[in-house]
């Protein structure tokens, strides 16, 4: 893409009411823009960053035999009645309720067991139709009162959530490690270190949940949790006290602020029964459907990546979810042998499959556009002026010296 055409170019400042570096960072290079706290518009460099990372939670899902599908947004309050949690207080303070002009009442989605559970009851009949492992990427709506901290919690927001409806507790718990397991994977993928924290269900289930968190001084989660990796628990819960021993003999126990990116609920057969949505066993006999729920922020996920990975220069992405391969530079000064070579090189590496981000502006400085990379922060900045003659300037992010290779060893490093 030809930095010249992308809408949402870079800021030299953030706004002053921005305090969290996630925000800072991605305003300042064209990520995304603040429509009002709280609700962020993804820009057209912000959305490649969360299409990278959705199609890794997709492609890991897809090996679990989940099955991708979109739910509606806009739900009547007859089928949250069912489960009785449109009028539970602690939903109430989240969900947006309204009339509409019919004074009908109706709820924005900041959930979907309800839905999940209400399509089960049209489509599972008996055994034989279970599992059902299904998800979606949609947004979420949440009465937030803390809409803070940039992107890492609003009152709008993309959500990737995973229902799961089984024939049995059994079932329902090894599908619920496999998944664990996965959301291990695919974070590691997106390039965060998690830790598998125990903590509350919260509004959606009176059992245990297990969320991932990201050990961050920003974060607004405090874990206590054991070096060893067997052990953590979010404070919320914990009655264990920092400095006790790990029961596995890895040293006292530590507590530290966390970011949560995941969470995953074995809500086991309440939505079944306040719902009435049950299966036919072997023998004819209802049975009640137990139900798992799993779900990821992929916007919270880029606000985090952003806060674990950048520098006073800007940001630096990791190589999965970079919006492009590499950073390609012009130093033209009107010279048309070099704007000549930039071209043809832009071209050859996007025959070659190679996503590339072509600064192709002649009203910008060389130092304008060097710094515009660096904020903008895609893995390797190439670098095509009358210096670099008939070869290419290679410089990685996080690296301080440079290179300088033919075309086709630029091809050959970045396939």
């Amino acid at each position: 893409m030809r930095y010249s055409l992308v809408f949402g170019k870079t800021r030299r400042e953030a706004p002053k009411d921005e305090v969290a570096v996630n925000a800072q960072l991605l305003i300042r290079g064209g990520f995304i823009d603040k429509l009002m706290a709280g609700s962020w518009t993804l820009l057209p460099l912000g959305l490649l960053v969360i299409n990278k990372i959705n199609n890794i939670i997709r492609e890991e899902l897809n090996k679990t035999g989940a099955n991708e599908m979109l739910m509606p947004l806009l739900h009547p309050r007859d089928v949250w009645d069912k489960s009785g949690r449109w009028s539970n207080k602690d939903v109430q303070q989240i969900m947006y309720q309204f009339k509409d002009i019919h004074e009908k009442e109706f709820g924005l989605s900041f959930t979907h067991e309800e839905i999940v559970m209400y399509i089960l009851s049209k489509f599972i009949q008996s055994y034989k139709d279970l599992p059902v492992k299904v998800y979606h990427f949609s947004t979420k709506f949440r009465n937030e009162p803390r809409a803070k901290s940039g992107i890492l919690r609003g009152r709008e927001f993309m959500m990737n959530d995973l229902y799961s409806a089984h024939v049995s507790k059994k079932n329902m718990m090894q599908y619920y490690e496999e998944v664990k397991k996965t959301y291990m994977k695919l974070f590691k993928r997106i390039g965060l270190d998690v830790v598998v924290t125990e903590a509350s269900g919260g509004v959606f289930t009176k059992e245990y949940s297990h969320e991932f968190q990201v050990f961050s001084e920003v974060g607004e989660d405090e874990i206590i949790y054991c070096p060893g990796g067997d052990f953590a628990q979010n404070t919320e819960i914990s009655s264990v006290a920092e400095g006790k021993q790990c029961d596995l003999g890895h040293g006292p126990l530590k507590k530290a602020r966390s970011i949560e990116v995941g969470n995953i609920f074995p809500l086991g057969t309440k939505y079944s029964k306040d719902m009435k949505v049950f299966y036919k066993d072997e023998k004819g006999q209802e049975q009640p459907i137990w139900l798992a729920s799993y779900g990821i922020g992929p916007t919270r996920v880029m606000g985090t990546l952003v806060e674990m990975y950048h520098d006073d220069r800007g940001i630096v992405w990791p190589k999965s979810v970079a919006p492009f391969h590499c950073h390609l530079v012009a130093i033209t000064r009107d010279t048309t042998h070099v704007t000549r070579m930039a071209n043809d090189v832009y071209e050859k590496l996007q025959s070659a499959g190679i996503d590339v981000l072509f600064d192709d502006r002649t009203d910008v400085s060389a130092g304008e556009k060097f710094a515009d990379a660096d904020l903008v922060g895609i893995p390797v900045r190439l670098v095509v002026s009358e210096k670099t003659g008939d070869k290419i300037e290679w410089k990685g992010r996080k690296d301080k010296d440079t290179e300088f290779l033919t075309p086709d060893d630029v091809l050959k490093r970045l396939t």
